[in-house]
């Protein structure tokens, strides 16, 4: 069983845990192209093209300025993103053997590095997956990424128990041939559903905040069976049989 995430838009290059492991992306050839590409532009094209405000453009602009020097630091991808998934996996009191089973099971989808590993050594960077880059030809990164991570993930998916399970943002779907991954493996997507207005309703900071709970579930008690997943709760989120389907997992809020 692989679970995928999507990255997150922040992150850091320091942190005070220790992981086991510093691994190099499988595609860190193609990373340092798309930075390069990047570096190009001043920070006012860089608010533009990435839809940041000034003050991100300008911390973008050094971060691409200086994403080929050696002495820029960088960290593996499960410390180095912050957004609120990662803060609710929250590997600080991961185990060394957590972190390593993480690294077989966990998958992370960023527009900058292609598909990661947990313990992958990253720079900071900003991207979206509708940017224009030479190398797509007359697309965007979605086209750049499509051919080139597809088989990794389908590979890595066959490999163990040809079972995905998707708890990563819908946006990232584009960046790979999607179709061509749920009919070779069994793709199994969770949603987390609010109470709302009578009606079984996604809040998005909420349905976050779960999906890390699930990789950190996931994690800590070592899952590799999917059915396993059903006895998640967290919050007062838990399974619920009639909203669900074989493969559309609905975790509804008490």
């Amino acid at each position: 069983m692989i679970t995928i995430i999507s990255s997150a838009k922040t992150m850091t290059d320091a942190s005070g845990v220790k992981a086991p492991l510093a691994t190099t992306p499988r595609f860190i050839k193609e990373a340092k192209e798309i930075a390069l590409y990047m570096a190009q532009f001043p920070a006012e094209e860089l608010r533009r093209i990435l839809k940041i405000n000034s003050t991100l453009s300008a911390g973008n602009y050094l971060r691409f300025q200086h994403f080929h020097s050696d002495d820029s630091p960088s960290l593996q991808a499960l410390l180095a993103y912050t957004g609120v998934v990662f803060k609710n996996i929250n590997p600080a009191d991961f185990s060394p053997v957590d972190f390593l089973f993480a690294q077989d099971s966990l998958r992370i989808a960023s527009f900058c590095y292609g598909l990661l590993r947990p313990l992958d050594m990253i720079k900071p960077y900003r991207m979206e997956g509708d940017v224009k880059i030479p190398e797509a030809g007359d697309g965007a990164v979605y086209t750049y990424w499509r051919d080139r991570q597809t088989d990794t993930l389908i590979d890595a998916v066959k490999g163990s128990d040809n079972i995905l399970i998707n708890l990563a943002a819908v946006d990232i779907q584009p960046a790979f041939r999607w179709k061509k991954a749920a009919e070779e493996t069994r793709i199994i997507t969770p949603y987390f559903k609010i109470w709302k207005g009578n009606k079984a309703q996604t809040i998005v900071i909420y349905a976050k905040m779960a999906r890390g709970q699930m990789v950190r579930y996931i994690i800590k008690n070592r899952i590799s069976n999917p059915e396993e997943l059903k006895h998640f709760s967290w919050e007062g989120f838990s399974y619920n049989e009639e909203l669900s389907g074989r493969d559309r997992w609905v975790f509804l809020q008490s």
